[in-house]
């Protein structure tokens, strides 16, 4: 299958600095939730700004199945970014405002993105009368408003409790079954990557290499169970030890 897009040799440097990129080989393919696991400092979030737009490599080059894809993707970062003085709607609504789409013609695809993250009946609340899962939440729905065909997120739950953490990680997956989108995504947890993830790409703190690649079987059910199954385990392991690896430590 041929991949949605693909990073070859990509390089990115911050002006005289070490590069925090260095000849990065990543393909992204379609509908799958790949996860870029590694230690601070190695390149995820930069990743997640190169191939949305946001920075230009230093070097190598970004190919598109499609070019429009770039122009349409969601973004979701770790802080929810909420514009405080804007009820749940309407910063929902902000990417179509921005895009020509009025209130009252955007209405049906705000309310459907509301409606998918169970936020329909908090439209006209503040962020502030909201909870961090709440935010959160906002945050993705005004991602998905779009439509976007590839989701990037950067260690969206990371800021969050263990418990919403996990309902999101439940709901993340059961959004992908409805949707279908593809999903890169970004953290520091192990746990999270072998949950959510169809592919764990593991970088090296020093430059972004790969240290590994781990297949995560996409039919296995997600749910409580696998969280406490010895394949979560034994894959949990072998992230670990290959986390421990990008980390310059013995496995």
């Amino acid at each position: 299958m041929k991949p949605l897009v693909s990073l070859r040799g990509v390089e990115k440097r911050f002006g005289s600095n070490p590069p925090v990129l260095r000849a990065l080989d990543l393909d992204v393919h379609p509908g799958e939730i790949l996860t870029l696991l590694g230690p601070s400092g190695c390149g995820k979030s930069t990743t997640l700004r190169l191939l949305a737009g946001l920075a230009a490599p230093s070097g190598g080059a970004i190919h598109w199945a499609d070019p429009a894809l770039q122009k349409g993707l969601g973004y979701v970062f770790q802080d929810p970014t909420l514009l405080p003085w804007r009820d749940v709607f309407s910063n929902v609504h902000l990417p179509l405002q921005l895009a020509g789409l009025s209130r009252e013609a955007a209405a049906p695809r705000v309310e459907e993105a509301l409606a998918l993250v169970g936020l329909l009946n908090f439209r006209q609340s503040l962020p502030r009368e909201l909870s961090g899962g709440m935010k959160m939440r906002c945050a993705i729905a005004r991602a998905l408003v779009t439509r976007p065909a590839l989701l990037l997120m950067d260690e969206p739950f990371a800021a969050l409790d263990e418990v919403t953490r996990f309902k999101l990680n439940d709901e993340l997956l059961a959004l992908k079954s409805t949707l279908g989108m593809t999903i890169v995504f970004v953290t520091h947890s192990v746990a999270e990557s072998v949950f959510l993830s169809h592919r764990i790409v593991v970088l090296a703190a020093d430059g972004g290499e790969i240290v590994e690649e781990i297949q995560v079987n996409p039919r296995a059910p997600r749910d409580a169970e696998y969280r406490l199954g010895p394949t979560f385990s034994d894959l949990s392991r072998h992230a670990s030890k290959a986390l421990l690896r990008a980390m310059g430590e013995k496995a």
